[in-house]
C-alpha cells in the first residue's frame, strides 16, 4: 500500500495533533517531540498502525481552552511518521512527513484522550505556468546569498518539483512563522501559492548580501 492509499483510509478517522507553534506542508518533514499524555497515545497508536497523523492549527482564541478541545482551522496537513525514537516514560523523538492538505468535514466523538476527525483531502490540481521558472530563478539567486549547507538540500528538490509541489517545498523552507505558513497552507489554488512564496522569496533576497567565496580566488 502506498503512502497516499494509506492516508486515504486514514481520511474517516484521521489521529490529529493541534499544534499552535508549527505548521506541517505537503513534501516537507518536521521533527516533534512528544511528551503530553493525549499525544504519546497518539503517537503509539499510531505506530502500532498505518503511521498516519495530521498536524492541524488551532482557531485563534484557543488559549484558554488548550487542555480542552479548542475548534480547529479547516485545512490540516496528513503526514507520515518517516522515523521515531522512543524515549523514557513514553515519550517519543518523530519525523512526520506531510504528505496531502486535507479539509475538516467534522471531529468524531471522544474515543481516546486524543482527537480524530473526518477530512476531505485536497489534492493539488495540474498546473503548469510561468511562475514556476520564476520561482526556481528565485530560488538560485537566493542560494548564492545563504549558506550552502542549506541550498544543498533545497536546490536538487526545487529542480525535481513543479506546480504545488514546487510552491510547499520552497514555503516550507523559507517561511518560519505559523501564522504565515498556515496560510500558504490553505492556499488550495496553486498558481496563487508560487505567487505567494516567489514573493516570499523575493523579500528575503532583497534583506540578503551575497555570501563571500571562502579561499583564493582566481
Amino acid at each position: 500500500m502506498t503512502v497516499h492509499q494509506r492516508v486515504v483510509e486514514a481520511s474517516e478517522s484521521l489521529k490529529v495533533f493541534p499544534l499552535p507553534s508549527a505548521v506541517l506542508l505537503p513534501h516537507s518533514v518536521l521533527p516533534l517531540h512528544i511528551f503530553e499524555p493525549r499525544y504519546r497515545e497518539l503517537v503509539r497508536d499510531a505506530l502500532a498502525g498505518d503511521q498516519v497523523m495530521a498536524l492541524a492549527q488551532l482557531e485563534p482564541g484557543w488559549e484558554p481552552r488548550y487542555g480542552e478541545r479548542p475548534a480547529m482551522q479547516p485545512v490540516m496537513c496528513a503526514g507520515v511518521i518517516v522515523w521515531h525514537e522512543a524515549l523514557e516514560e513514553g515519550r517519543y523523538n518523530i519525523l512526520l512527513q506531510g504528505v496531502c492538505r486535507a479539509r475538516l468535514v467534522t471531529e468524531l466523538p471522544a474515543e481516546r484522550l486524543y482527537r480524530q476527525v473526518h477530512v476531505e483531502l485536497l489534492p493539488d490540481s495540474n498546473y503548469h505556468g510561468p511562475e514556476e521558472e520564476q520561482l526556481r530563478q528565485a530560488v538560485f539567486e537566493l542560494a548564492g546569498r545563504i549558506p550552502p549547507s542549506f541550498s544543498e538540500g533545497l536546490l536538487p528538490a526545487v529542480a525535481r518539483a513543479g506546480g504545488g509541489t514546487l510552491a510547499d517545498v520552497v514555503g516550507a523552507a523559507v517561511i518560519p512563522e505559523p501564522e504565515r505558513r498556515q496560510a500558504l497552507l490553505a492556499e488550495l489554488d496553486v498558481r496563487q501559492r508560487l505567487k505567494v512564496v516567489l514573493e516570499e522569496v523575493g523579500e528575503l533576497i532583497a534583506r540578503l548580501q551575497p555570501v563571500r567565496p571562502i579561499g583564493p580566488l582566481n
